[in-house]
């Protein structure tokens, strides 16, 4: 029986291990140097009841029906459908902007005026990126433009990324869209929802199959045995030992803050575009609506990666990376039954549904015969 070592306990070496482990009946070690599964999905009841998603919020979304399928074998979700409010010139209004936040922050006359402007040049319920959006003819449509660029995007984009707007890829701008619709939910997708149980119950059943051993706290380079293929979920840089230097991240610091009232504020997720230096609060009862008398908030400060200091959140997509990680993509493809996947192994921002088909992709690619 060959053996297979899955290096990453998040949802792309869950998904990989027990696809090898159930479809294959193959054995497999999955060892992961954080002392708990799940990655940055991992959650956990708190003293108060309250679950905590411990490096920020995770809402699952995904249009992929085998993604969906695939999931659902390991725990139930509930009907979650994610809003995000954020604070413009002192008001509580929903964004991606859209017709109800125009309502919210502009007066009547002004905001029918304009939504009349919009629907003579855009498509109801289509998404227009910002950069795109402000290449507007008519004055009023480019103050609109304006506006939305400074309150919502510029400021916020300065903060979670530590560069001005015009130094961030278009991926990264493409994800903050002026939406021409009603619908104030943040994705659209066709499944949305949180794991009743949460992610790391989620995560434990996944793995939770005879052929598969989880070791925690451990190296994979203290292994001393001998593997039939390894699945590398972990940085690819670290994995070759940075002989071409560094890829940059984007790191999130949390600072933890325990109230004793229901709530602290009016939605999960609020954003805080122009003021203080934290990017957004999160407050995690919203989520399964647990009940307790206290509430937790993370205030979210976005920062460098720097090794040994922080944890690798966002690769920082830009030209002169994607070329680094290229070298090491090359490299990869030197060894032989070794293979990479998921956001650190790929260099690549993957929602996590995006990370569990990329491994199942992966599995019918080269095992599914």
């Amino acid at each position: 029986m060959k053996k297979n070592l899955v290096v990453g306990a998040g949802f792309s070496g869950a998904t990989i291990a027990h696809l090898i482990a159930s479809k294959l009946d193959e054995k497999v070690i999955v060892v992961d140097k954080k002392n708990h599964i799940a990655g940055n999905c991992f959650d956990y009841k708190d003293k108060n009841g309250i679950m905590i998603h411990k490096y920020g919020s995770h809402i699952f979304h995904t249009n992929e029906e085998k993604v969906w399928s695939f999931i659902k074998q390991f725990g139930d979700f509930n009907q979650y459908m994610h809003k995000v409010i954020a604070i413009i010139d002192g008001i509580e209004t929903t964004i991606p902007f859209n017709f109800n936040t125009l309502y919210d922050v502009f007066p009547n006359t002004l905001a029918e005026k304009l939504e009349k402007k919009l629907l003579e040049k855009f498509q109801y319920n289509t998404k227009v990126p910002i950069l795109e959006f402000q290449k507007q003819d008519d004055e009023d449509l480019k103050f609109l433009a304006n506006y939305v660029y400074e309150k919502v995007f510029l400021h916020y984009t300065t903060k979670q990324w530590g560069v001005t707007p015009n130094d961030v890829d278009g991926a990264v701008t493409a994800r903050v869209p002026v939406y021409l619709s009603k619908d104030s939910r943040y994705f659209q997708d066709k499944y949305q929802g949180i794991p009743l149980q949460g992610y790391s119950a989620l995560i434990e059943k996944m793995l939770s199959h005879p052929n598969i051993t989880v070791k925690l706290q451990t190296d994979y380079k203290q292994l001393k045995n001998e593997y039939d293929r390894v699945f590398y979920t972990g940085a690819i840089d670290e994995y070759f030992d940075y002989k071409f230097g560094q890829l940059p991240y984007r790191s999130v610091n949390f600072k933890f803050e325990e109230y004793d009232r229901e709530f602290y504020q009016s939605n999960s997720v609020v954003n805080y575009p122009c003021n203080y230096d934290f990017t957004r609060i999160h407050e995690y009862k919203h989520y399964l609506n647990d009940k307790s008398p206290k509430t937790v908030i993370a205030k979210e400060y976005s920062e460098f990666f720097e090794l040994g200091k922080n944890e690798r959140y966002y690769p920082i997509p830009k030209d002169e990376n994607a070329m680094l990680y290229n070298k090491y993509k090359e490299e990869a493809k030197k060894l032989s039954n070794t293979y990479f996947l998921g956001r650190l192994g790929d260099y690549k921002y993957y929602d996590m549904d995006k990370a569990i088909l990329r491994a199942i992709e992966l599995f019918e690619e080269n095992f599914n015969d």
